[in-house]
Protein backbone atom coordinates (compact mmCIF):
# COMPACT_ATOMS: atom_id res chain seq x y z
CA UNK A 1 0.00 0.00 0.00
CA UNK A 2 1.38 3.41 -1.02
CA UNK A 3 1.77 5.49 2.17
CA UNK A 4 2.24 8.79 0.36
CA UNK A 5 -0.65 11.27 0.28
CA UNK A 6 -2.31 11.93 -3.05
CA UNK A 7 -3.76 15.15 -4.31
CA UNK A 8 -7.55 14.86 -4.58
CA UNK A 9 -8.76 18.42 -5.19
CA UNK A 10 -7.90 21.98 -6.16
CA UNK A 11 -8.46 25.04 -4.00
CA UNK A 12 -9.17 28.48 -5.45
CA UNK A 13 -10.24 31.75 -3.84
CA UNK A 14 -9.01 35.33 -3.57
CA UNK A 15 -5.62 33.96 -2.41
CA UNK A 16 -5.24 30.38 -3.67
CA UNK A 17 -4.33 28.74 -6.93
CA UNK A 18 -3.39 25.23 -5.89
CA UNK A 19 -2.78 24.11 -9.49
CA UNK A 20 0.79 25.45 -9.35
CA UNK A 21 1.87 22.25 -7.57
CA UNK A 22 0.75 20.16 -10.56
CA UNK A 23 3.50 21.73 -12.66
CA UNK A 24 6.24 22.00 -10.02
CA UNK A 25 9.32 19.83 -10.62
CA UNK A 26 10.60 18.61 -7.24
CA UNK A 27 14.27 18.12 -6.50
CA UNK A 28 15.66 15.77 -3.92
CA UNK A 29 15.91 17.68 -0.64
CA UNK A 30 13.39 20.42 -1.39
CA UNK A 31 11.90 21.85 1.80
CA UNK A 32 8.20 22.74 2.02
CA UNK A 33 7.10 24.87 4.97
CA UNK A 34 3.39 24.52 5.64
CA UNK A 35 0.97 26.32 7.94
CA UNK A 36 -2.60 27.48 8.05
CA UNK A 37 -1.35 31.12 8.11
CA UNK A 38 -0.18 33.48 10.86
CA UNK A 39 1.24 30.51 12.74
CA UNK A 40 4.95 31.31 12.50
CA UNK A 41 5.44 30.74 8.79
CA UNK A 42 7.85 33.61 8.15
CA UNK A 43 9.76 32.84 11.35
CA UNK A 44 10.23 29.25 10.20
CA UNK A 45 11.28 30.40 6.74
CA UNK A 46 13.88 32.64 8.37
CA UNK A 47 15.19 29.74 10.46
CA UNK A 48 15.45 27.45 7.45
CA UNK A 49 17.20 30.21 5.47
CA UNK A 50 19.71 30.63 8.25
CA UNK A 51 20.37 26.88 8.33
CA UNK A 52 20.68 26.59 4.56
CA UNK A 53 22.95 29.63 4.22
CA UNK A 54 24.91 29.22 7.45
CA UNK A 55 23.90 32.41 9.23
CA UNK A 56 24.25 34.77 6.27
CA UNK A 57 23.14 38.36 6.84
CA UNK A 58 21.69 39.31 3.46
CA UNK A 59 19.02 36.70 2.73
CA UNK A 60 15.84 38.06 1.15
CA UNK A 61 13.53 35.34 2.48
CA UNK A 62 10.35 36.70 0.91
CA UNK A 63 12.01 36.69 -2.52
CA UNK A 64 13.71 33.29 -2.48
CA UNK A 65 11.07 31.38 -0.48
CA UNK A 66 7.78 32.27 -2.19
CA UNK A 67 4.28 31.33 -1.16
CA UNK A 68 3.75 28.92 -4.01
CA UNK A 69 -0.04 28.65 -3.96
CA UNK A 70 -0.67 32.38 -3.70
CA UNK A 71 -2.19 33.15 -7.09
CA UNK A 72 -0.08 36.27 -7.68
CA UNK A 73 2.29 36.63 -9.40
CA UNK A 74 1.07 34.14 -12.03
CA UNK A 75 2.31 30.60 -11.57
CA UNK A 76 4.36 30.73 -14.79
CA UNK A 77 6.44 33.56 -13.33
CA UNK A 78 6.83 31.87 -9.95
CA UNK A 79 7.71 28.45 -11.34
CA UNK A 80 10.41 29.90 -13.59
CA UNK A 81 11.96 31.84 -10.70
CA UNK A 82 12.06 28.80 -8.42
CA UNK A 83 13.40 26.55 -11.20
CA UNK A 84 16.29 28.98 -11.66
CA UNK A 85 17.40 28.66 -8.03
CA UNK A 86 20.59 26.67 -7.49
CA UNK A 87 20.63 26.55 -3.67
CA UNK A 88 18.59 24.07 -1.64
CA UNK A 89 15.07 25.34 -2.15
CA UNK A 90 12.60 26.06 0.64
CA UNK A 91 9.06 27.01 -0.24
CA UNK A 92 5.88 28.00 1.53
CA UNK A 93 2.34 26.64 1.35
CA UNK A 94 -0.91 27.29 3.20
CA UNK A 95 -2.72 24.33 1.63
CA UNK A 96 -4.04 21.22 3.34
CA UNK A 97 -2.18 18.07 2.36
CA UNK A 98 -4.89 16.78 0.01
CA UNK A 99 -4.59 19.88 -2.19
CA UNK A 100 -0.81 19.46 -2.53
CA UNK A 101 1.27 17.28 -4.78
CA UNK A 102 3.18 15.44 -2.06
CA UNK A 103 6.71 14.30 -2.90
CA UNK A 104 8.74 11.59 -1.10
CA UNK A 105 11.85 13.54 -2.20
CA UNK A 106 10.91 16.64 -0.21
CA UNK A 107 11.02 17.46 3.49
CA UNK A 108 7.88 18.97 5.01
CA UNK A 109 7.77 21.12 8.14
CA UNK A 110 4.30 22.02 9.43
CA UNK A 111 3.92 24.75 12.07
CA UNK A 112 0.92 24.75 14.38
CA UNK A 113 -0.44 27.49 16.65
CA UNK A 114 -3.50 27.84 18.86
CA UNK A 115 -6.33 29.07 16.66
CA UNK A 116 -7.08 31.95 18.99
CA UNK A 117 -3.53 33.26 18.57
CA UNK A 118 -3.83 32.74 14.82
CA UNK A 119 -6.94 34.93 14.68
CA UNK A 120 -5.46 37.75 16.73
CA UNK A 121 -2.40 37.82 14.49
CA UNK A 122 -4.54 37.57 11.36
CA UNK A 123 -6.69 40.47 12.49
CA UNK A 124 -3.63 42.73 12.68
CA UNK A 125 -2.57 41.48 9.25
CA UNK A 126 -6.01 42.11 7.75
CA UNK A 127 -6.96 45.34 9.55
CA UNK A 128 -3.74 47.07 8.51
CA UNK A 129 -3.84 45.95 4.88
CA UNK A 130 -3.80 48.87 2.45
CA UNK A 131 -5.53 49.51 -0.88
CA UNK A 132 -2.73 47.77 -2.78
CA UNK A 133 -3.40 44.53 -0.83
CA UNK A 134 -7.07 44.56 -1.82
CA UNK A 135 -6.18 45.46 -5.41
CA UNK A 136 -3.75 42.53 -5.70
CA UNK A 137 -6.18 40.00 -4.23
CA UNK A 138 -9.46 41.22 -5.67
CA UNK A 139 -8.71 42.88 -9.00
CA UNK A 140 -5.95 40.80 -10.62
CA UNK A 141 -7.04 38.17 -13.16
CA UNK A 142 -7.83 34.67 -11.95
CA UNK A 143 -9.72 35.28 -8.73
CA UNK A 144 -12.31 32.59 -8.03
CA UNK A 145 -15.20 33.36 -5.71
CA UNK A 146 -16.08 36.54 -3.85
CA UNK A 147 -13.56 39.27 -3.05
CA UNK A 148 -12.07 39.65 0.38
CA UNK A 149 -13.62 42.56 2.28
CA UNK A 150 -12.26 44.77 5.08
CA UNK A 151 -12.63 43.27 8.57
CA UNK A 152 -15.11 44.42 11.22
CA UNK A 153 -13.94 47.00 13.73
CA UNK A 154 -14.01 44.48 16.58
CA UNK A 155 -11.42 41.71 16.87
CA UNK A 156 -13.95 39.79 18.99
CA UNK A 157 -16.45 39.87 16.12
CA UNK A 158 -13.67 38.83 13.76
CA UNK A 159 -12.89 35.85 15.99
CA UNK A 160 -16.51 34.70 16.23
CA UNK A 161 -16.98 35.03 12.46
CA UNK A 162 -13.81 32.98 11.94
CA UNK A 163 -14.92 30.32 14.43
CA UNK A 164 -18.53 30.04 13.27
CA UNK A 165 -17.67 30.11 9.55
CA UNK A 166 -14.49 28.00 9.81
CA UNK A 167 -11.71 30.36 8.84
CA UNK A 168 -13.79 33.15 7.31
CA UNK A 169 -12.77 35.33 5.51
CA UNK A 170 -9.63 33.36 4.57
CA UNK A 171 -9.98 29.56 4.27
CA UNK A 172 -10.97 26.56 6.42
CA UNK A 173 -8.83 26.06 9.52
CA UNK A 174 -9.68 22.68 10.95
CA UNK A 175 -9.20 20.66 7.76
CA UNK A 176 -5.78 22.21 7.32
CA UNK A 177 -4.60 21.16 10.77
CA UNK A 178 -6.26 17.72 10.51
CA UNK A 179 -4.62 16.97 7.20
CA UNK A 180 -1.11 17.62 8.45
CA UNK A 181 -1.70 15.86 11.75
CA UNK A 182 -2.77 12.78 9.80
CA UNK A 183 0.63 12.55 8.03
CA UNK A 184 2.78 13.44 11.04
CA UNK A 185 4.37 9.98 11.21
CA UNK A 186 5.68 9.97 7.65
CA UNK A 187 9.50 9.99 7.61
CA UNK A 188 9.71 13.27 5.69
CA UNK A 189 7.22 15.22 7.83
CA UNK A 190 8.05 17.21 10.98
CA UNK A 191 5.55 18.97 13.22
CA UNK A 192 6.70 22.22 14.78
CA UNK A 193 4.76 24.41 17.19
CA UNK A 194 4.89 28.16 17.67
CA UNK A 195 4.87 27.81 21.46
CA UNK A 196 7.84 25.42 21.38
CA UNK A 197 9.81 27.85 19.23
CA UNK A 198 9.04 30.61 21.73
CA UNK A 199 10.06 28.42 24.69
CA UNK A 200 13.24 26.90 23.26
CA UNK A 201 14.28 28.34 19.93
CA UNK A 202 17.84 26.95 20.05
CA UNK A 203 16.58 23.44 20.76
CA UNK A 204 13.93 23.60 18.06
CA UNK A 205 16.43 24.93 15.51
CA UNK A 206 18.73 22.00 16.26
CA UNK A 207 15.80 19.63 15.87
CA UNK A 208 14.98 21.19 12.50
CA UNK A 209 18.60 20.95 11.38
CA UNK A 210 18.69 17.26 12.24
CA UNK A 211 15.44 16.64 10.37
CA UNK A 212 16.78 18.49 7.31
CA UNK A 213 20.19 16.76 7.52
CA UNK A 214 21.96 20.10 7.86
CA UNK A 215 25.14 20.13 9.93
CA UNK A 216 25.36 23.29 12.03
CA UNK A 217 28.65 25.17 12.13
CA UNK A 218 28.84 25.75 15.88
CA UNK A 219 30.93 28.87 15.41
CA UNK A 220 28.02 30.34 13.44
CA UNK A 221 25.22 29.14 15.73
CA UNK A 222 25.09 32.35 17.86
CA UNK A 223 24.75 34.35 14.65
CA UNK A 224 21.99 32.04 13.43
CA UNK A 225 20.12 32.57 16.70
CA UNK A 226 20.52 36.33 16.47
CA UNK A 227 19.22 36.39 12.91
CA UNK A 228 16.16 34.36 13.94
CA UNK A 229 15.17 36.69 16.79
CA UNK A 230 12.10 38.87 16.42
CA UNK A 231 14.20 41.98 17.04
CA UNK A 232 16.44 41.13 14.09
CA UNK A 233 13.51 40.16 11.87
CA UNK A 234 11.67 43.39 12.64
CA UNK A 235 14.81 45.42 11.97
CA UNK A 236 15.08 43.67 8.58
CA UNK A 237 11.36 43.28 7.91
CA UNK A 238 11.69 44.41 4.31
CA UNK A 239 13.54 41.14 3.60
CA UNK A 240 10.94 38.92 5.25
CA UNK A 241 7.60 40.52 4.33
CA UNK A 242 6.18 39.95 0.85
CA UNK A 243 7.01 42.87 -1.46
CA UNK A 244 8.93 44.42 1.41
CA UNK A 245 5.68 45.08 3.26
CA UNK A 246 4.16 47.20 0.48
CA UNK A 247 0.69 45.73 1.11
CA UNK A 248 0.35 47.00 4.71
CA UNK A 249 0.14 50.34 6.46
CA UNK A 250 3.38 50.52 8.39
CA UNK A 251 5.26 48.32 5.92
CA UNK A 252 7.17 45.19 6.82
CA UNK A 253 7.06 45.88 10.55
CA UNK A 254 3.28 45.39 10.37
CA UNK A 255 3.76 41.99 8.74
CA UNK A 256 6.45 41.00 11.28
CA UNK A 257 4.26 42.05 14.21
CA UNK A 258 4.52 40.99 17.86
CA UNK A 259 5.05 37.26 17.76
CA UNK A 260 3.22 36.92 21.07
CA UNK A 261 0.59 34.49 22.29
CA UNK A 262 -2.38 34.92 24.60
CA UNK A 263 -3.60 38.38 23.51
CA UNK A 264 -7.12 36.91 23.37
CA UNK A 265 -7.15 36.14 27.11
CA UNK A 266 -8.27 39.63 28.10
CA UNK A 267 -10.99 39.78 25.45
CA UNK A 268 -12.61 36.33 25.54
CA UNK A 269 -14.58 35.22 28.56
CA UNK A 270 -13.83 31.78 30.07
CA UNK A 271 -17.06 30.50 28.52
CA UNK A 272 -16.14 31.86 25.08
CA UNK A 273 -12.69 30.36 25.30
CA UNK A 274 -14.16 27.02 26.38
CA UNK A 275 -16.46 27.17 23.36
CA UNK A 276 -13.44 27.42 21.06
CA UNK A 277 -11.75 24.52 22.89
CA UNK A 278 -14.85 22.35 22.50
CA UNK A 279 -14.91 23.02 18.75
CA UNK A 280 -11.19 22.17 18.55
CA UNK A 281 -11.74 18.81 20.28
CA UNK A 282 -14.71 18.01 18.08
CA UNK A 283 -12.90 18.90 14.86
CA UNK A 284 -9.44 17.54 15.67
CA UNK A 285 -9.79 14.90 18.35
CA UNK A 286 -8.30 15.09 21.82
CA UNK A 287 -4.64 14.47 20.93
CA UNK A 288 -4.44 16.89 18.03
CA UNK A 289 -6.40 19.56 19.91
CA UNK A 290 -4.00 19.24 22.83
CA UNK A 291 -1.01 19.61 20.54
CA UNK A 292 -2.50 22.62 18.77
CA UNK A 293 -3.17 24.35 22.09
CA UNK A 294 0.21 23.80 23.68
CA UNK A 295 2.66 21.98 21.42
CA UNK A 296 2.58 18.87 23.61
CA UNK A 297 2.78 15.66 21.59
Amino acid sequence: MNPWPRKTRELHNHHFDSTIWNDFAFRDGDIVIGTYAKSGTTWTQQIVAQLVFGGADDIDVAEISPWMDLRVPPKEVKLAAVEAQTHRRFLKTHLPVDALVFSPEARYIYIGRDGRDVVWSMYNHHARANDFWYQVLNETPGRVGPPIEPPPASVRQYFFDWLERDGHPFWPFWENVRSWWAVRNLPNVMLLHFADLKADMPGEIRRMAEFLSIEIDEARFPTILEHCSFDYMQAHADRAAPLGGACWHGGGKTFIHKGTNGRWRDLLSPAESARYEAVARRELGEDCARWLASGAL
